[in-house]
């Protein structure tokens, strides 16, 4: 009684319905009789919602089983139909929108990862709140009816940096990730510590939506150490975990993924007879299950844009399914890499090429939430296998173009370094990860600058020692870019000591294969003059976060566009908006490569070369009035005076290319808003 009577309190205080406040003039004992009605209601509603919540529990007896060939649920049989939207990629105001479109397509079951970079992006740091608030998506999921398969990790690949996992692992030189290398290990121990403790309380045992748990991810396709699965295992086991264990593999890596205990899945875009038949012959009688048939496929800047047609996509769903299959559609709806969360891809290629911050993956529906083709068709699908109607479609999203919004002012790169964080005085270089920043957690996005002194030209040598890609100055002037490819640069002539600066961009690190343990970013080693190794660097970390963003409004450099920009710089302008604020793209002509911030927040990377030729902005990010736009551009750019971000309606779809071909118009990017 006495802790309802504090909560009562506590709760009238923060709602101003406190009784000494409500201007009424009662007595004592009638304000002893009114606190007394507060209270009995407080313990009737507790008790009520008790009461339901124990009703769930005790009316749930048997959750998820993979005793026979098909999935039960309280014993019924029970096909999954599950689709994958990640609640990091999509803003929070949008997560109802697009779970209703999901169960309005004939889903039961949606499917989330788990990104650890984000939820400890410092060691012992952890944010659970807001964008990456995991408990009230699952909350929400269970309310409108939907069952949840929770993919923890740690590793989750996802075309997400470093597969999810934090770069701060990579500061211990001899670090073994995925393995069972005690500090690593130890590291999982710690999350798994606080992420648990969160999920437990929402599986279907205890009144909440999970189903089923996934063990790691893909393993199999990495399979260092025999050990590390049953690490895993157990590492959820002991927590609380008691729902299905699943794991996830494709054809080649069903031979090592497994782990005694844990039904195995199957991943694949073509339906092949062959791979269904192993699966089945390497665990028979047992429910044969894809957990990510691929609705279509991730890019890479400088590549071009994937397209899985909806009909051969539907035809591939429409066989499984005969096949009394269950199904996960990765992604349903892929949303948006923001800031500098993007993966990069090594796979069959000399060095990595990174993804762009676009998800839309082709899939039923867009990165900004529309219906598409292969939505439509699914739906059609997916209704054959319900009882009843499936739920009306809700609404389409609102989408506003805006006038032409015009730069007013620069501030180059070089007059804003004041504003970071104390500069590292080092003989040798030293990669991002290992700079004294973040309490001492290094630095893991963004750029790095490097810079010493030099008395002579020559040839400047890399050593393929930059990732990812370094813009070159001598003295404050732009001599040339050092990339994977391009390995050596000529630097001029000139008299005295002058300084050199390498700017390395970290484009993203790899998030599939087996380099996960090598993705440490910036300078990586010596890079080299004339044959002798460059020394006495002093090092900035440039990690763009919001703190420094928000602090360049006040630097008193900035420019007007009558003086013509150095580079690198950020530009700035303002978006009047005079109505509720809806959704809308950024497109941005004549500009080279750089990151847009709209009201301090990171929409992410952009590069002329495509495929990519707009930057999402959801509305919620937006408010009535002016609304700050910065862009932080890397190199030259034709826009030197009163540049227009210009806006107007196109569409948010990527540029429309065959999946089987190799067409791509080549456009450049430019600033507008769709």
């Amino acid at each position: 009684m006495f802790y309802i009577l504090c909560n009562v309190m506590r709760y009238t205080r923060k709602t101003g319905l406190c009784l000494s406040m409500v201007g009424l003039r009662l007595s004592l004992k009638q304000r002893y009789f009114l606190l007394l009605c507060v209270a009995v209601g407080a313990i009737i509603a507790y008790q009520l919602t008790r009461h339901r919540l124990e009703g769930r529990r005790m009316s749930r007896v048997e959750g998820l089983r993979a005793n026979s060939s098909q999935f039960t649920l309280e014993g019924e049989p029970f096909r999954i139909l599950g689709g994958s939207i990640h609640y990091f990629r999509v803003p929070r105001a949008y997560w109802e929108d697009r779970l209703l479109k999901m169960k309005a397509c004939g889903l039961n079951t949606l499917t989330t990862y788990v990104p650890w970079n984000m939820h400890e992006p410092e060691r012992g740091a952890f944010h659970f709140e807001d964008q990456l608030d995991l408990e009230a998506y699952l909350r929400l999921a269970g309310s409108l009816g939907l069952w949840v398969i929770l993919r923890p990790g740690p590793y989750i690949c996802a075309e997400w940096d470093l597969g999810g996992l934090p770069s701060w692992l990579l500061r211990d030189p001899n670090m073994k990730l995925r393995t069972t290398y005690p500090r690593f290990t130890d590291a999982v121990n710690s999350f798994f510590n606080q992420l648990i403790k969160k999920v437990v309380p929402h599986q279907y045992s205890e009144g909440g939506p999970i189903i089923a748990v996934q063990v790691e991810n893909e393993y199999g396709s990495y399979a260092k150490d025999g050990q590390y699965m049953p690490f895993i295992k157990e590492a959820l086991l002991s927590r609380g975990i008691t729902e299905l264990l699943l794991t996830s593999d494709n054809k080649e890596g069903l031979k090592h993924g497994g782990v005694k205990g844990a039904l195995e899945t199957i991943n694949f875009q073509k339906l092949n007879m062959n791979d269904i038949q192993y699966l089945d012959g390497i665990q028979p009688h047992k429910p044969k299950m894809v957990m990510e048939y691929w609705s279509g496929w991730f890019d890479l800047w400088g590549d071009l844009h994937h397209v899985y047609t909806a009909e051969d996509m539907v035809d591939v769903v429409t066989e499984i399914l005969k096949l009394d299959m269950s199904i996960n559609l990765y992604v349903f709806h892929g949303g948006t890499n923001f800031g500098f969360m993007s993966g990069a891809s090594a796979v069959g290629m000399p060095a990595p090429k990174p993804m762009v911050t676009s998800y839309d993956y082709d899939a039923p529906l867009s990165e900004a939430g529309d219906y598409t083709a292969k939505y439509h068709l699914l739906r059609n699908v997916f209704s054959r296998y319900h009882a009843h109607p499936l739920p009306e479609l809700p609404s389409h999203q609102e989408r506003r173009a805006h006038q032409p919004v015009v730069i007013q002012q620069h501030l180059s790169l070089w007059d804003s370094l004041h504003l970071t964080d104390k500069p590292l005085k080092s003989e040798r270089p030293v990669n991002m990860e290992n700079l004294p920043v973040n309490n001492n957690n290094g630095q893991s996005y963004g750029y790095t600058l490097y810079e010493t002194s030099i008395t002579s030209e020559g040839t400047l040598n890399s050593k393929n020692n930059i990732r990812d890609r370094a813009l070159v100055f001598v003295a404050k002037h732009f001599v040339g870019v050092l990339d994977y490819k391009t390995q050596e640069l000529s630097l001029p002539d000139g008299k005295g000591k002058r300084i050199l600066s390498l700017m390395v961009e970290n484009c993203g690190r790899v998030n599939y294969g087996n380099t996960l343990d090598e993705q440490r970013k910036g300078l990586v080693g010596d890079i080299e003059l004339n044959k002798r190794p460059l020394r006495d660097f002093i090092i900035r970390s440039l990690d763009m976060k919001p703190g420094f963003v928000n602090s360049l409004e006040t630097s008193g450099h900035w420019m007007s566009m009558r003086q013509r920009p150095t580079f690198p710089s950020f530009f700035q302008a303002r978006l009047y908006v005079n109505s509720p604020p809806k959704d809308t793209f950024i497109k941005l002509p004549g500009w080279s490569k750089g990151v847009v911030f709209i009201n301090g927040k990171n929409l992410g990377r952009y590069w002329s070369i495509g495929p990519q030729q707009t930057l999402y902005v959801p509305g919620p990010w937006l408010h009535r009035g002016d609304n700050q736009v910065q862009y932080f551009c890397l190199l030259y750019t034709r826009y030197f005076y009163q540049s227009p971000f210009s806006t107007r309606d196109l569409s948010p779809r990527l540029s429309s290319v065959c999946y089987e071909t190799t067409y791509l118009k080549k456009t450049c990017l430019p600033f507008m808003s769709l």
